[in-house]
């Protein structure tokens, strides 16, 4: 949290004359185009593939040297005359990593990045040299200050193209942070005021608990509406986080406006005032500074999601090639078995509530096609085809999603997308539970935990939609590659020992 310590009464802020209207329907600190938190994810986790290449880059290197200074083949080389070049390469890049050398603060500048990397090297040649004095045979100093020469001037020249694709992230707003803030207070007021004077965050809203007596806007900066209108507002796809701007002795307040956020995916933090703006700016620049995933630290979520990425790249793409002729044999099916499109096409809750359009094969009627989920499937349900009957209960009319696993979308692996407005009897299913949204907080998978342990196909009372939140938010806390891995290798056992599912 970004509390200070310097703590005041709560002043409310003073009541702006009306802006024009396009002010107070954008604000001053809105970007033209609004991108998901999801999208932007995809770009903050470049900081894993950065590391990645210059990874490979310093084994390339190292691969180089260890041929060049034996001339002989790497695997005609003892592991202990190769022994200093290994180790050094390992300390090199630790070093690189512990520098936080992929950060790109925006207040770095370029000629101190330049330096940390040749520290790196230095520390990385230095030890290496030490191994070779306690090595028989090994590389000589000047052969392995070669080496840390070629791995010091290539990782230059690859942070040289990171920086630049960093700059114009950040310039095209896909670095910056969008944040709305709750309380339209005099907290509220400083904080726009300092950040318009850094241009560094995206504010793209207040809401106030106490909607009755706050202003239009302050500053400029609208106030859309009171926070139970967040909690629903098409907006909270694209908000990074959530800042509640009240004084922290206000506890009943705050206690309250916490229980209204807890059922948004998003993250919150809480700041008051200062009277130091050197503080507001320690604050702000804590949001904005680092806007790339961090790679230090225990295992986060930022890693977590990188490998998820990774591990569904690795996966979908190859299955998709291999099961094409599987794919268009169903499309062929599906065509001749009854009129209408092939596929069916459904919006459905995403990463942080995020609308996507999930693919599927067509499995009813065109006419009695239902979007929304209002009335889900009941056994022998007259809707679904004859093909379509054999693809529910084979759930093969899920394949095309691999595509959306491919876009980024959706994962393998994940809480099971639910269509937008899905209802459970008569009533909206996300109602039902108040930590529904908290499902929300990675992607959606075309398997999960809860499909594994037998909540699949239509939730049919409040106690089904619980029993299947629960399961979701126990595999989000549990998340990693090898419970993935066990999900995707229990879901085809699964699936045949649920046939009794109507889907």
């Amino acid at each position: 949290m970004l509390i200070d310590k310097s703590l005041m009464a709560e002043r409310r802020p003073e009541r702006h004359a009306p802006e024009p209207e396009h002010a107070h329907v954008r604000g001053p600190l809105r970007p033209d185009h609004l991108l998901s938190v999801r999208r932007r994810n995809a770009v903050r986790l470049r900081s894993h593939m950065f590391r990645g290449i210059d990874l490979l880059l310093v084994l390339t290197a190292t691969l180089v040297s260890v041929i060049r200074t034996f001339d002989r083949s790497p695997f005609d080389t003892t592991l202990a005359q190769a022994a200093p070049f290994i180790i050094g390469a390992f300390v090199l890049a630790r070093c690189v990593r512990s520098l936080g050398l992929y950060g790109f603060g925006r207040s770095e500048s370029f000629a101190n990045h330049v330096l940390r990397i040749v520290v790196a090297s230095l520390v990385g040649g230095g030890c290496a040299i030490a191994v070779t004095a306690m090595v028989a045979d090994g590389p000589s100093v000047a052969a392995i200050t070669i080496w840390a020469i070629r791995c010091a001037v290539g990782i230059v020249a690859l942070h040289v193209v990171w920086g630049s694709f960093v700059r114009h992230w950040r310039h095209t707003g896909w670095l910056t942070p969008n944040v709305v803030i709750v309380g339209a207070t005099a907290y509220a007021e400083d904080l726009i005021r300092t950040t318009l004077a850094r241009r560094d965050l995206h504010l793209l809203g207040i809401f106030d608990d106490r909607r009755e007596r706050s202003p239009l806007s302050l500053l400029g900066v609208p106030v859309l509406g009171d926070v139970a209108a967040l909690r629903d507002h098409k907006i909270t796809p694209y908000v990074d986080l959530i800042v509640v701007a009240v004084d922290i002795t206000a506890t009943l307040r705050i206690r309250q406006i916490n229980q209204q956020l807890s059922v948004l995916p998003n993250n919150v933090t809480l700041i008051v005032d200062s009277e130091s703006d050197g503080s507001r700016g320690a604050s702000l620049k804590q949001l904005a500074d680092a806007p790339l995933a961090p790679l230090n630290g225990a295992v986060d979520r930022d890693r977590r999601a990188f490998a998820k990425r990774v591990q569904d790249l690795v996966i979908s793409i190859p299955l998709t090639i291999v099961l094409s002729p599987l794919l268009a044999a169903i499309a062929i099916a599906v065509r001749l078995d009854s009129p209408g499109p092939v596929m069916f096409r459904q919006r459905r809750h995403g990463f942080n509530n995020e609308e996507i359009v999930v693919w599927k094969f067509r499995s009813m009627r065109r006419e009695t096609t239902d979007a929304r989920s209002e009335q889900q499937v009941t056994a022998n349900d007259a809707r679904v085809t004859r093909v379509g009957r054999f693809l529910r209960m084979t759930s093969l009319d899920e394949l095309p999603q691999l595509l959306n696993v491919i876009s980024g979308e959706m994962s393998l692996v994940g809480p099971r997308p639910h269509a937008i407005g899905m209802k459970t009897g008569s009533v909206e299913s996300a109602r039902l539970v108040g930590e529904y949204a908290h499902r929300h907080r990675i992607k959606p998978g075309m398997t999960g935990w809860a499909a594994i342990h037998g909540s699949r196909g239509p939730l049919e009372d409040a106690a089904a939609v619980s029993r299947r939140v629960s399961l979701d938010i126990e595999y989000i806390e549990r998340q990693s590659f090898w419970t993935d891995l066990w999900i995707m290798l229990r879901t085809v056992p699964s699936m045949l020992g649920d046939r009794g599912v109507v889907r």
